[in-house]
């Protein structure tokens, strides 16, 4: 779980490391298993199997590159947002680490933020209607390919907390 200590009005979060169990409540971790679910191409390749649920209302998946802007530790932020018509899935095109940020949900607002640092070759599934920071990258290039919904209407909610939080790595 995130520490938190609380100064004036800003409250600090130390980003722990991404694992499948804390980050289960919000999502996916997508990363080797081990060993692989069945082995592949004449001997070569190992396929480690369907690692996220993937959930779209009224559209279809699809897979889009994008390219962020790297941010430092500590960092500042104060808006979450969620998509509550599909899961998003970052999956990172090198192996540089990220930062994940996702809050609960509480009665339809989000809760106290929790930080992540993710290992290299690890990526994201965020379930679909998870409150989350933004795209994180800690350094270029911040390029990865995302899978999530594309359809009609719209599939975002922003929310701005009254006062930042700053998160840092230890």
């Amino acid at each position: 779980m995130a520490s938190i200590e609380r100064h004036i009005a800003v409250t600090h979060l130390i980003a722990q490391p991404l694992t499948k169990a804390t980050f289960a409540p919000f999502g996916d971790v997508l990363e080797l298993k081990g060993i692989p679910d069945k082995i592949i191409n004449q001997g070569m390749c190992g396929r480690h199997h369907d690692l996220a649920t993937l959930s779209f209302d009224e559209g279809r998946a699809g897979i889009s590159l994008f390219n962020a802007t790297p941010r430092d530790l500590p960092y500042v932020f104060d808006l979450v947002e969620r998509h509550p018509d599909g899961s998003q899935a970052f999956i990172p095109m090198t192996p540089a680490p990220f930062l994940v940020i996702v809050a609960p949900d509480e009665d339809g607002r989000p809760g106290t933020p929790r930080a992540f640092l993710t290992a290299p070759h690890q990526g994201i599934n965020f379930h679909k209607g998870t409150w989350h920071g933004v795209l994180t990258p800690l350094s270029a290039p911040g390029l990865f390919a995302v899978v999530d919904r594309i359809g009609d209407g719209a599939n975002l909610e922003e929310f701005t907390y009254d006062a930042p939080f700053t998160v840092t790595s230890a």
